[in-house]
C-alpha cells in the first residue's frame, strides 16, 4: 500500500482535440506493465472516453452517486456525518471497476446545481483516500482549464500537459500551468507534443512560455486506427507513438518493458 508521499498522480491535460485521452491510456498502459505497480485510472472527463481506450465496461460514475445523494437530501433524507460517509464509501468502492494491477473510477458530469459543500467536501477526501492506495494514479482531465480548481486536481503531483503543433494548443497549455501554479501545489510540469510531423519539433522546443518538453510523439496510424475504431490501447502492438512514449516517460517513472 502507498501512501501520501509516494504516489504519484499525474494529470493529463491539455486543449480539446489534442489527444490526451489517448495519452492518458498509453501512459496508463505503460506504467502497469511492472505488475508490482498499483495504478488507478481516474477519467476526469464528461465524455468518459478514457473508459473505452482502456477496455473498460462502466455503468456508474462519481457524480451519479454524488446526484443521488442530493436528490435524496432534497426529498427531505437525512443522514449524520458517519453514517453518509460510510455510505459514500462503499458507493465508490463499488464503482471501482479493477483488471490485474489496474484500477478505473469514472468522475462523470454533475448534473445537479449547488453547493452541497458536505456531499462534495466527503467525496474529495474519500476519493484522495482511495489514490493514496495506489503507486500511481493518472487522471484524464477535462479539456481546457475549467478543472484545474475541481476535487480530483487538488490530488496532483505531476502535471502532464499534451499539445499539438498550434499555437492555441501551445497557449492553453501554458495557460493551464499557469492557474495550476496558483491553485495546487504540484511538484512538476512537463510538455509532450503529440500528433508531430518530422522536422517540427525545432520550433516548438524553443517555445519559452512552457514548462520543459520531454518527448514528441509522431503521427501513427496505428494509433490513429485504434482511436478511430474504439479499440482498447492495451491491446496496441509497438508502434511509433508508443515507442516515443515510453522514451519520454522512462526518466520520469522507469519502465520495464513488460518484463517484471
Amino acid at each position: 500500500m502507498s501512501d501520501e508521499g509516494s504516489t504519484s498522480v499525474i494529470a493529463v491535460c491539455g486543449k480539446g482535440g489534442v489527444g490526451k485521452t489517448v495519452i492518458s491510456a498509453m501512459l496508463t498502459r505503460l506504467l502497469a506493465e511492472d505488475s508490482s505497480r498499483k495504478i488507478l485510472a481516474i477519467d476526469a472527463d464528461p465524455a468518459i472516453g478514457l473508459s473505452s481506450a482502456l477496455g473498460i465496461e462502466i455503468h456508474r460514475t462519481v457524480d451519479d452517486i454524488r446526484n443521488d445523494l442530493i436528490r435524496r437530501y432534497r426529498e427531505g433524507e437525512k443522514s449524520d456525518r458517519d453514517a453518509l460517509i460510510k455510505q459514500l464509501d462503499y458507493d465508490l468502492f463499488e464503482l471501482i471497476r479493477e483488471r490485474n494491477n489496474l484500477a478505473f473510477l469514472a468522475i462523470g458530469r454533475p448534473e445537479t446545481d449547488g453547493c452541497y459543500c458536505q456531499v462534495n467536501s466527503l467525496l474529495k477526501d474519500i476519493i484522495r483516500d482511495i489514490a493514496f492506495n495506489f503507486d500511481f494514479v493518472v487522471i484524464d482531465a477535462e479539456a481546457g482549464i475549467e478543472q484545474v480548481n475541481r476535487r480530483v486536481m487538488a490530488l496532483v503531483t505531476h502535471l502532464f500537459l499534451v499539445s499539438d503543433i498550434s499555437a492555441k494548443a501551445r497557449n492553453v497549455a501554458a495557460t493551464i500551468e499557469k492557474v495550476a501554479r496558483q491553485a495546487i501545489a504540484f511538484k512538476d510540469a512537463m510538455v509532450l507534443f503529440n500528433r508531430i510531423r518530422a522536422g517540427d519539433e525545432s520550433g516548438l522546443i524553443k517555445d519559452n512560455s512552457l514548462p520543459r518538453v520531454i518527448g514528441f510523439i509522431p503521427e501513427d496510424d496505428i494509433i490513429r486506427e485504434f482511436d478511430r475504431e474504439g479499440k482498447c490501447l492495451f491491446d496496441l502492438p509497438e508502434s511509433p507513438g508508443l515507442a516515443a512514449l515510453r522514451k519520454a516517460v522512462d526518466p520520469l517513472w522507469p519502465l520495464t518493458g513488460g518484463k517484471d
